[in-house]
């Protein structure tokens, strides 16, 4: 029997809202399947250049409980077979998710309306920004289930709130609030619950406001930023600024400045 769809995809406009959808399972991980959707779904949203910004979600009352537990326990799909096989279902299946995820050029939103936890707070923390309801937990529970962040969650988490405060999440197992992890700087705002998708909106329509271009070179500096020297970045600057001063969204900005009036970005 094939798995159900993952991913539940909604566009508004130049704003594509995918949703995790298991809600009745909290919305888990990881089934073999779901790295080949993450990686249709981000190639098909990096070609569009009609998607400026991405809301990241899930159904129900979680965002994501991680990976699946009862295939660990029954050692099924990714977590079944032996070493090797294991290693492989990493690589070619939650790796694929992460990286597909992580390769998306445009700005992508998480809304957390609920739990994030392990592999979840994990996908959450590859967006490049986070807004929480004030129902949603984050933890990094591998330890825990005798097992190791095999996400890749020790290069993600130090990025996001330093290396003591990951350290301390994944030695512990602990699991935050909404109201710590802003303070920590996990996630941006917290909210009410029924607040959070019309917020994550409001947001999304703000940074689709913008140039379609600049947004996609944007995101990729600022993560070339995080791994590369200085002298690298300015760079890259450098040659890309050269691209955005050539293009009509370009003039269109400077245009609409000294007319004193709203631009108009067509991604041209």
């Amino acid at each position: 029997m094939s798995q159900p769809s993952l991913i539940q995809i909604t566009k508004e406009g130049p704003v594509t809202i995918l949703t995790l959808d298991r809600a009745e399972s909290m919305n888990p991980l990881g089934a073999p399947g779901d790295g080949d959707e993450f990686v249709r779904v981000a190639n098909a949203i990096n070609r569009d250049m009609e998607c400026r910004v991405v809301i990241l979600t899930g159904a129900g009352r979680a965002f994501s409980a991680g990976g699946d537990v009862k295939a660990m326990q029954n050692k099924t799909g990714t977590f079944g077979g032996t070493t090797p096989a294991i290693s492989d279902g990493y690589r070619d299946n939650i790796h694929l998710m992460l990286r597909a995820l992580y390769g998306l050029r445009v700005p992508v939103i998480a809304a957390v309306n609920g739990p994030a936890i392990g592999l979840g707070c994990d996908v959450a923390c590859l967006a490049d920004i986070r807004i929480a309801s004030e129902s949603a937990k984050f933890g990094v529970t591998f330890l825990k289930l005798g097992i190791i962040p095999g996400d890749g969650g020790t290069w993600i988490l130090p990025r996001v709130i330093g290396m003591s405060r990951a350290a301390e999440l994944f030695y512990t197992g602990d699991v935050i609030d909404a109201a710590t992890a802003k303070d920590w700087g996990l996630v941006s705002r917290v909210v009410a619950p029924e607040a959070l998708m019309d917020e994550a909106r409001a947001l999304a329509g703000r940074i689709a406001l913008l140039p379609p271009h600049s947004l996609r070179h944007t995101k990729n500096l600022l993560r070339q930023g995080q791994q590369t020297s200085y002298d690298t970045a300015l760079e890259l600057a450098a040659n890309t600024q050269a691209m955005m001063h050539t293009t009509a969204d370009h003039a269109e900005g400077v245009a609409a400045l000294i007319e004193k009036r709203a631009a108009v970005f067509t991604g041209e």
